[in-house]
Formats: C-alpha cells, structure tokens, sequence
C-alpha cells in the first residue's frame, strides 16, 4: 500500500511540475478547444438546397433516382436504410449524401424540396426555405414531360411567375444575396474565375475579363439558378409514329425553349430512365459541388435530339439560329418579356354564373356568384407562338396523317350553312338527273326485249298478223315442227302453210329458194278445203312411192 501511495504522489508531483513549465492551465483548455472546432468543423457537410417543381409524384421519383444512382447503390451495401421520400402531398422533401469518385468521403448533403402544383396557395411553404445563407447554396429545377411537348411553354410559364411572386416577397437582406449570387453566375464559363463545372480557376496576372453578354442573355434573371430537365425522352419516338412528328418539329421546340431559357441564363437537359445521362454533373455542377479525386467535365451536346445539354452560359442566339432556318428568335424572346409581364394567377374571378348554368364557385361578400375565369394570353405571347407551332393533337379528332406539307396546323374551317346547302343541292340535282336517264334507259331496253320475245313467239296458224298466242306458241315449240319427206326433202308444213298465207294475203311470188313452190301455182284466193286437199294428195303420193 505504501509503495503505491509513493508512487502515486511521484506521478502527480512530477505532472504538476510539468505544468508549470508549459504554461496556465486555461490556455491548455483554449487550445483544447480550438482543435476541438477545428475538427468539428471540417467534418461538417456543406449543405445544398434542390427546388425541384413540376411533374408528378412518380416522375419526381425517378428524378431522385437518376440524380443519386451510383450513390444510393453505395448507401445500400452500407446501410439497409435509405432516406425517405416524402412528396405525395404540398411541399414534399427528401436528401440525399454526394460522394466522391472512390465513394469513401462525402462531400455534400443535398437537401430536395419538392412541389407538383403551381398554385399560389403554395407560394408561402416556400419563403421559409429562402435564407441569406440558403440562398448561394440553392438550385431551381424544373421538370417538364416529353408525353406532352405541347404543354412546356405554358406550365414553364406559371412555374416562374410563381418563382418571382416568392422572390419579390422576400427580405432586402435576401434580395441583395440573390443579386450577388446572379453576378458570380453570369461570370461563369466567361472568363470571371469560375468554369461551368463549379471550380476556380488559378488567378493570372493578366486574367482577361468576363466576356460581355449577347443579346437576350440574362435579362430577366431570377435571382437564383435554374435547370430545366425534360424526362422521358424516349417517347419521342412515340411522337414520330403515331402523331407524324420529324426533325422539324423537335428542333422547333428545342429552339423554342433555348430562346425562353437564355434570357434567365438556365440550363436544360433531356433525359431517358434507366439510361446514364450528364444530369448529375450538370445538377452539382450549378449547386458548386465537384470531385476532389476526378474530374468531369460537362458537355454540350444539341445533335443527339434524345441526349441534348445546354449548359449555363453556353447558348447564344447565334446558335439558336443555326439548328433551324426561319426561326423568329428575336420574337420568341420578346414575346416571353410580354408573357412574364402579368399578374399572377393568370385567373380573375367575374360576376355570374357558371358556363354550365350552374352556381359559381366562390361567392361574393354581397351574397353575389363569382365565377373563375382564365385570363386570355397577351398579344404576341410567345406561348400562342409556341402552340400554334406546337399542336395538342387531342384537341382535333381530324388529323391530316397524309398532309404534303410539316404545317402542324390541324384546325378545319367551316363554310357557310347557306353556301354549304347550295353545294348540296347540286349534287342532289345531278343525282337526280342521272336516276331518270337511268329509269328511261331501263324503259328502253324492256321494250326491246319484249319486241324481241314477240318475235320469237311468232308462228304458224295465228291472228290475221300471223302472231300465235303465247301458250299455243310455248305448247308448239314444245311438240316441234310437222315435217313431211317430199322425194327424198323434208318440208316443213307450217312452214309451207305460213309462206302460202303471205302469197295470199300480199299477192307476191313466191321465193325460188323453195323446190316445191314451182310445183304449186299461185291462186288468187285459197281456203282450208283446198289446201287439206293439196297437203291430202301429197300424202297419197308418197304413199303410192312407198308402193
């Protein structure tokens, strides 16, 4: 026991000496203190926020996977938990963690925000998310769907007009961080110190300046960046087989939307599921997040119509211009100037009652209905240009599939009720016309073949014209002719009987033809006695020959 006792008071005595030669034990504690910061602070993640707004609660899903694929692969060997999704109902949220190139060191966490309904009741779940310090580390993103190209320019206009009405609500405090941030951003890629991935360039001495900007580049900036993702890019094929879409028409909304984008210096990228894209490289890349281990490098790319990247300050209407000849872009980009300059909702509420006939909606503080009703667009709205190029093939059951023309107009014009019956009643004249010439044509040829079958019917012992009665001539032709053999020649008696009755009765000469007229003389009148006894002799003669 003493000797532990000992030996415990050298240990003290000799660290209380050494105490006292390294100094105060409250700088000790400082010093402590500050390495304790120190590291704290270095393995704090630097947070980044996500807008993401538009599309559905499945494509906002899809969205989450293509953008942290390789990382939640990660996540799942390492963990059996992933971070929940939450947007099925108003603001929903979700995060994810950035790892680096050998997915050992994170190097950010993401925070998304998400919203599908661009409705101003809305505005305020998003003005807490926008802070001084928020603000330099949030994107805006923006999803539209290639199932309906005809819809982009319409939902991409209310999404920011819904932007700017929470962005003019905020703080002067916020207001001068989002100009300090849309500065930095328009010095990107041209020169200001900062590339298109998000890293620095080394400083020179002769750094040359930002480059300045064309026109229609960054005159209508948000304050905060934006990038617009159009999914499901494979249906473009879909478009092109049963809707009759070509080049042109891609190119036109490409076009279309590059002029709308570059006045808020945004990017754009079309992507496919299940098929690797640049969407996370251009997504960290704006949010300022980049390898410390490998670079990658963000591409343009406007020829693979599936595959199309437009990266922040990369577009010009120099470019815009080349995809496709006839483009107004120049108009395009003014007529965005008109659409954006409107209040917000683009609704106003009237006195009345609804088209249906039925009660408004919403009723007055007088008591009286007041109806919803959309406001029309401005005059040279670049969304009436759009859809006029652009055509909802569901608004017209009557498509021209086999059109010589690209025109996508489908509309049918009507003529006049007057004008359209008088051309009916044309037609139904010459109808007409040609049913009685076919009647009188039927007629005729009735009465021809009656003719014909009388003729037929013609025959033996008759009328005084000679015809025979029809059932007499039917029975006649059934039994067969009377036949006798004069001298080795038959005669035929009816035959006979008939040309004597035309001897009679027209007192011509009999025709050389017969061999037995030259043996009969002509009589001036002849009756059924005599010929019974003529036919009666010759009978009797042939039987004296057969004799």
């Amino acid at each position: 026991m003493t000797a532990n006792t000992n030996r415990y008071s050298t240990y003290t005595a000799a660290s209380a000496a050494s105490d006292s030669k390294n100094g105060d034990k409250g700088e000790k504690k400082d010093l402590w203190n500050s390495m304790l910061s120190s590291v704290a602070s270095g393995r704090r993640l630097p947070e980044k926020n996500i807008i993401l707004l538009g599309g559905t609660v499945d494509s906002q899903r899809e969205f989450f996977e293509a953008l942290s694929s390789n990382d939640r692969r990660t996540l799942d060997r390492s963990s059996s938990r992933s971070p929940p999704v939450a947007n099925s109902f108003a603001l929903g949220y979700t995060y994810y963690d950035v790892l680096d190139a050998d997915h050992e060191d994170t190097l950010a966490r993401i925070s998304i925000y998400t919203l599908t309904d661009p409705s101003p009741a809305f505005a305020s779940l998003l003005q807490p998310i926008l802070t001084p310090d928020s603000i330099p580390n949030t994107l805006i993103v923006i999803l539209l769907d290639w199932s309906q190209p005809w819809k982009w320019m319409r939902q991409l206009r209310e999404w920011i007009l819904l932007l700017r009405t929470v962005l003019v609500s905020l703080s002067h405090e916020c207001k001068a961080t989002m100009e300090e941030v849309m500065l930095s951003w328009r010095d990107r890629g041209r020169g200001g110190g900062i590339n298109l991935d998000g890293s620095m360039t080394a400083p020179t001495a002769d750094a040359e300046p930002a480059l300045p900007l064309g026109p229609g580049e960054w005159e209508d900036g948000l304050g905060l960046p934006l990038c617009v993702v159009c999914q499901n890019a494979e249906k473009m094929e879909y478009l092109e087989k049963t809707q009759g879409w070509k080049e042109e028409e891609f190119d036109v909304v490409l076009q279309f939307m590059r002029t709308v984008l570059l006045k808020h210096g945004a990017s754009l990228i079309y992507t496919t599921p299940s098929v690797p894209s640049q969407l996370p490289s251009l997504i960290h890349s704006s949010l300022g997040i980049h390898s410390l281990l490998k670079k990658q490098p963000l591409k343009h790319n406007v020829i693979e119509r599936d595959k199309i990247v437009v990266p922040p300050n990369w577009d010009s209407w120099g470019k815009i211009r080349v995809l496709r000849e006839g483009f107004d872009v120049e108009r395009v980009s003014n007529g965005w100037s008109v659409d954006l300059d409107q209040p917000y909702p683009l609704i106003r509420s009237i006195n009345g009652t609804a088209a249906n006939g039925e009660d408004g909606q919403i009723n007055g503080e007088d008591g009286s209905t007041l109806v919803e009703e959309a406001l029309p667009d401005p005059e040279g709205s670049t969304v009436v240009l759009y859809e006029e190029a652009v055509q909802d093939p569901t608004m017209d059951a009557l498509q021209l599939a086999g059109r010589n023309t690209h025109s996508t107009h489908l509309e049918v014009e009507t003529i006049d009720t007057q004008a359209f019956l008088a051309q009916q009643l044309k037609v139904l004249e010459a109808l007409r016309q040609k049913e009685e010439e076919s009647s009188r044509e039927s007629a005729r040829r009735k009465a021809h073949k009656k003719v014909d079958d009388d003729r037929h019917l013609v025959g033996g012992i008759g009328d005084d014209t000679g015809r025979r009665p029809t059932v007499e001539g039917k029975v006649l032709e059934h039994i067969g002719p009377v036949q006798f053999n004069m001298g080795g020649i038959q005669v035929d008696a009816d035959d006979m009987v008939q040309r004597l009755k035309e001897r009679q009765a027209y007192g011509s000469p009999s025709e050389p033809d017969s061999p037995t007229e030259s043996t009969v003389e002509a009589t001036p009148h002849m009756d059924t006695e005599n010929l019974q006894a003529f036919f009666h002799g010759l009978m009797n003669r042939r039987g004296a020959a057969a004799k």
